[in-house]
């Protein structure tokens, strides 16, 4: 079999299972999520990922859905603040050896901070809620709690993670609900070694404090990263949109750059 048709058959099994995706998501509701499944499966295998930075994991859904619908097998790294649902991640990472989880919150300073746990768990965050919200969201984004809970710089935390599973060629994933800049800041130099970064980008801020998608994009391109995708992320958005998500790529990656380790 020729190239041509070598490709030509890769390329039609792989329209094949999208279209089995697109099926089996519609089925479960989770149709909202097709695109980002299908950006995650072609980044991840594309440049190479083997470790996954989870911050924001909160029970481990993200997660889960690398494992059962991207396909992703390499090292997950979570990272969730709330003691309470901490506990369900890690009881759902305990059946997966490749799967560690820490509990506390990445940010841009080493210590203790106040997190405001929500209403509805996946809303908590470091950041408080803006006053005015939309009905859809004011009564599940509302404080009932707030806890201290340990922050860490990635940039401090890595050399220690990157020991402990081994040569990394890594990608960092945020969805800590307004609080996704001060990770990069914590990050300092690490930062430049994700092969690929997605983010949570607010179109409408729902947190105070939270940076807006134009300046998120801004500040990553001056990381030296470019968009590759961007997809709502979740099917609750009408009439106007409020929040996205972004995959970005690092860009020396496009040029050919050479191979993303962990010490590089």
């Amino acid at each position: 079999m020729s190239g041509r048709d070598q490709g030509g058959s890769g390329r039609y099994a792989r329209e094949l299972g999208d279209r089995w995706l697109a099926v089996r998501l519609g089925l479960a509701g989770r149709q909202h999520q097709y695109p980002e499944i299908v950006a995650l499966r072609r980044f991840l295998a594309h440049f190479r990922v083997d470790c996954v930075i989870d911050v924001g994991a909160n029970a481990g859904q993200y997660a889960t859905m690398l494992r059962r619908d991207v396909g992703f097998k390499g090292t997950i790294l979570s990272f969730e603040p709330n003691p309470a649902v901490f506990v369900a991640l890690e009881r759902r990472a305990a059946k997966d050896g490749n799967w560690h989880v820490h509990n506390i919150a990445l940010s841009d300073s080493d210590g203790t901070a106040a997190f405001n746990i929500m209403a509805a768990d996946q809303f908590s965050s470091l950041n408080a809620p803006v006053a005015q919200q939309d009905a859809i969201f004011q009564s599940r984004n509302a404080v009932t709690q707030t806890v201290d809970v340990v922050t860490r710089r990635l940039d401090g935390l890595w050399p220690e993670l990157a020991a402990q599973h081994g040569s990394l060629r890594p990608f960092l994933k945020m969805d800590t609900q307004g609080h996704d800049r001060s990770v990069c800041t914590g990050a300092g130099p690490i930062l430049r070694l994700m092969a690929g970064v997605q983010t949570e980008l607010a179109v409408r801020p729902l947190y105070a404090g939270a940076t807006v998608y134009r300046d998120m994009i801004d500040l990553l391109a001056e990381a030296g990263f470019a968009p590759n995708a961007f997809f709502a992320n979740n099917k609750g958005h009408f009439p106007l949109l409020v929040e996205m998500d972004g995959l970005f790529v690092r860009d020396n990656l496009l040029a050919g750059g050479g191979p993303v380790h962990a010490g590089a």
